[in-house]
């Protein structure tokens, strides 16, 4: 049936088909037919971060940048959901067209630029919701802020989020916003992660709760580069980290009609990328929380990712490509391989 509704979709420009297909799960939902049709959830429970994960297999940031659909996409199987990345202030994010399909090679090209509705739209939502497994919120900046004054935009979305999130994310790793990128490395990341690590703890002492602080990476980064990052997420005291966000290299499409076009790329490609930082940040940090995510399309891929040295794992492009059915079979074959 998946076959099907991708085959109509995909005639379909990909962000105008992108909302379509939301919506229709939506309705699905509403009328109970998404577990009717996708089977029950797989359990299989992970302790982790202080948190249990109901199984290893999670949706990435990006699919439902504002929580308007958590209750049908959690319904799907996933033993968490990350929504997000969202700014303070609501903002359309780039032009369109900003998002292309390259079919041959199983991947996407996206150039957003964290088009949302703002962090009060996104807290509504996710206090509405019924799904009750874990939910993650990815935070970012708005376009107009400079990166001078990241830090503010970041600590607005941390203070607005804290009460209704599982985990938090901060997220320097998109390409789509100018000079975010540059905040991963050295003098510039210590002194966004050191407030934003300081501000969180307050916040977990008065709530009486403890919200785990995760960070959300690229992986167009040098061995030498990935063993700062490590250096700078072990003197903040970061709880976890997200390997990793889209690639701007264009290596395994080229010759690709839509390769060129600007943005980062994920899907299938973007595997053995995510992999190598993966395991070269399991090198430097042998007992942080990992979440793997990067061209995951198969049971066997999920299970190289844990093999690669992640401990949850998080789809995006092999669902738009794999269809639902992907979740039950990565969450069964982690399961069965303990």
């Amino acid at each position: 049936m998946y076959n099907l509704a991708r085959s109509l979709f995909f005639r379909v420009d990909p962000e105008t088909s992108h909302g379509m297909a939301l919506g229709a799960l939506d309705a699905l939902h509403r009328v109970g037919g998404v577990t009717r049709l996708f089977g029950q959830r797989v359990e299989d429970p992970v302790e982790l971060m202080g948190l249990r994960f109901a199984n290893r297999v999670g949706l990435a940031a990006g699919l439902d940048k504002n929580a308007d659909h958590l209750d049908a996409l959690g319904a799907l199987g996933f033993g968490f959901v990350e929504v997000g990345t969202v700014t303070p202030k609501p903002q359309s994010g780039n032009p369109k067209p900003r998002l292309f399909r390259l079919a041959q090679h199983e991947a996407i090209i996206n150039r957003f630029g964290f088009n949302n509705k703002g962090v009060a739209h996104l807290v509504q939502q996710v206090k509405q919701r019924h799904y009750g497994g874990i939910v993650g919120i990815n935070i970012g900046k708005n376009l107009t802020t400079s990166v001078e004054h990241a830090l503010d935009d970041y600590l607005i979305c941390l203070d607005a989020v804290h009460p209704y999130a599982d985990y938090i994310v901060v997220n320097v790793s998109s390409p789509n916003t100018p000079g975010l990128r540059t905040l991963q490395f050295g003098e510039q990341l210590d002194a966004l992660l050191g407030p934003i690590r300081s501000r969180a703890n307050e916040l977990d002492a008065q709530a009486g709760r403890k919200i785990p602080l995760l960070i959300k990476i690229a992986p167009d980064m040098s061995a030498e580069e990935v063993a700062l990052m490590a250096e700078s997420i072990e003197r903040n005291a970061l709880d976890g980290v997200i390997a990793t966000n889209t690639t701007v290299s264009r290596a395994g499409v080229e010759g690709d009609s839509q390769a060129e076009e600007a943005g980062g790329l994920s899907g299938k490609p973007v595997f053995e990328a995510s992999n190598r930082v993966i395991r070269q940040l399991r090198e430097h940090l042998p007992s942080l929380p990992i979440i793997g995510v990067g061209g995951i399309d198969s049971a066997a891929a999920a299970q190289a990712k844990i093999a690669a040295g992640a401990n949850l794992v998080q789809l995006y492009s092999g669902l738009i490509y794999q269809g639902p059915k992907l979740v039950g079979e990565c969450a069964r074959a982690l399961k069965a391989n303990g």
